[in-house]
């Protein structure tokens, strides 16, 4: 499955792949805000996580690698994780290598998965888990319409850093989208 924007396509990684993923989440900067992200992250880090991605794919989670159209390369993530068909509902995540940030990739990329999530899917729910101290990612669902619903204290663990963070619940509603 692939989703395609003006500047991206989001499609399942493959092991071709690792390089690029390897290389743009190699950074403190990027994986200090991910939960299961290591630093340093090399090419066998990215391979054990595609391999995850290709496993998990009939259980449903939807991890997309963020391929910029222009070069081939991926420079990112960004997934629908924890879909549940029952209850309609699923959560995003999402990490742009550094040297790509501040371009509107991200923010292209996410409305092409709330798109997926509420239209093609038909979920009404969608939710997002970020880090307190992690302004860019709070003012990205902002701009979505998504709404800070509450506070997780010490909920995750970056493993880049080993440091805990306390985690904002934002939600967003099908019906929240004034179309």
């Amino acid at each position: 499955m692939k989703l395609v924007t003006e500047r991206l396509i989001l499609r399942r990684p493959t092991l071709k792949d690792a390089k690029d993923i390897a290389e743009n989440a190699n950074s403190l900067d990027v994986s200090r805000y991910l939960a299961l992200v290591p630093y340093p992250y090399g090419v066998k880090d990215a391979r054990a996580f595609i391999k995850l991605c290709s496993k998990t794919v009939k259980q449903e989670p939807y991890n997309f690698g963020i391929e910029l159209k222009s070069s081939g390369k991926v420079i990112g993530m960004i997934g629908l994780l924890r879909v549940d068909r029952f209850s309609k509902k699923g959560e995003v995540g999402y990490c742009l290598g550094k040297r790509y940030w501040r371009q509107g990739i991200t923010t292209e990329a996410l409305e092409a998965i709330v798109n997926f999530a509420f239209q093609k899917l038909k979920l009404v729910r969608l939710q997002a888990e970020v880090f307190f101290e992690n302004r860019a990612s709070i003012n990205l669902l902002k701009r979505f319409g998504f709404k800070k619903e509450g506070l997780k204290r010490k909920a995750m663990r970056a493993k880049s850093t080993g440091k805990w963070h306390d985690v904002w619940i934002y939600g967003l509603l099908k019906s929240d989208i004034k179309r």
